[in-house]
């Protein structure tokens, strides 16, 4: 396999191996919620980019995760490699000042993510694009109108402006 093959394996490995612990299982949780379909060595071997796993394989396997193929690919399905855009950070510490009418629903989506990801350092937290506009439809606004908002609550970094541009 090539440098650049390899590269890309282990990026899709790590995209596997996110998946599966997004969703709470262990190697050994994968071969036994899928009845020995998938064995945990063979998942294991692709997610530490050992072993090529074919395109028929990569579908079934987002089908067992319930996720779409692109979830699975490194770069998200998008060609191209172009910078990725800026972070959009919550400053949790700032959060719990902004008062809770105004804050509840992006609290209780920061925590969902905190508990999903086991990340509890309780100080900043990183959201994805895709984060942002699901809240944006909880709070009835616009993507980039409520990334104003929190940029004014002093929750988001002002770099965020360029993220919200960036991706819609």
């Amino acid at each position: 396999m090539s440098e650049e093959g390899s590269g890309y394996a282990k990026a899709l490995g790590g995209r596997l191996r996110a998946i599966r612990t997004q969703q709470g299982l262990s190697l050994q949780g994968v071969e036994q919620r899928s009845n020995g379909q998938w064995k945990a060595v063979v998942v294991g071997s692709y997610e530490r980019g050992d072993r090529a796993v074919t395109v028929q394989r990569l579908a079934e396997l987002a089908d067992f995760y319930g996720v779409p193929v692109s979830a699975l690919l490194p770069d998200g399905g998008n060609a191209g490699h172009s910078e990725p855009p800026p972070k959009l950070v919550l400053d949790l510490e700032r959060l719990q000042s902004v008062p809770s009418e105004k804050a509840g629903p992006l609290a209780r989506y920061a925590a969902t993510i905190q508990s999903q990801r086991g990340d509890y350092n309780g100080k900043v937290l990183s959201i994805r694009s895709d984060d942002l506009r699901a809240l944006a439809v909880i709070y009835d606004l616009p993507p980039h109108q409520l990334a104003e908002e929190l940029i004014g609550w002093g929750v988001l970094d002002p770099d965020a402006r360029r993220a919200v541009s960036q991706n819609g």
